[in-house]
């Protein structure tokens, strides 16, 4: 399955937010300009993470965003469930009415098995896992250019 970027990038600025927490809220002028993205579609997802419940926003001079909770209670499969379009490794698991193998297909429950277990990988990791493995991984290239996976100690 290839996440789209609206995931990935979500996935950045989630974090993003969580490490500047401390510092109050976080401007999206701020998260853009750390990331490389654009203002606009850094406003797109930040949007759409709030009308989800992950984020919060603060008018103002000051004001910005921040999370909705510890970053700790924000399982990354849940994150990544709401901002993909179609949580699903093949079209066929959508239950189509005129889908005349629908019900003696070999490959489809294996499919499904395989994103739900995908899905539960994810819920065992937090938003606050990726906010302590950046703290571990050396960077030295800006944000944009890097991934690190999550790790459990």
């Amino acid at each position: 399955m290839k996440f789209s970027t609206r995931s990935r990038y979500g996935l950045h600025l989630l974090r993003d937010i969580a490490i500047h927490a401390e510092s109050g809220p976080v401007s999206i002028s701020e998260i853009a300009s750390r990331h490389s993205m654009s203002l606009k579609y850094t406003e797109k997802i930040i949007r759409q993470l709030r009308q989800g419940g992950w984020l919060s926003s603060t008018l103002g001079a000051r004001g910005g965003y921040q999370l909705t909770r510890q970053a700790s209670a924000m399982p990354l499969g849940e994150i990544v469930r709401y901002l993909e379009d179609s949580p699903l490794l093949l079209d066929c698991q959508k239950l189509r009415p005129g889908c005349p193998r629908c019900g003696v297909c070999l490959t489809r429950s294996l499919w499904q098995e395989a994103l739900e277990a995908m899905y539960a990988k994810l819920d065992s990791f937090t938003l606050a896992d990726l906010v302590r493995d950046t703290q571990l991984c050396p960077v030295h290239d800006p944000p944009s250019t890097y991934c690190c996976a999550p790790r459990r100690q």
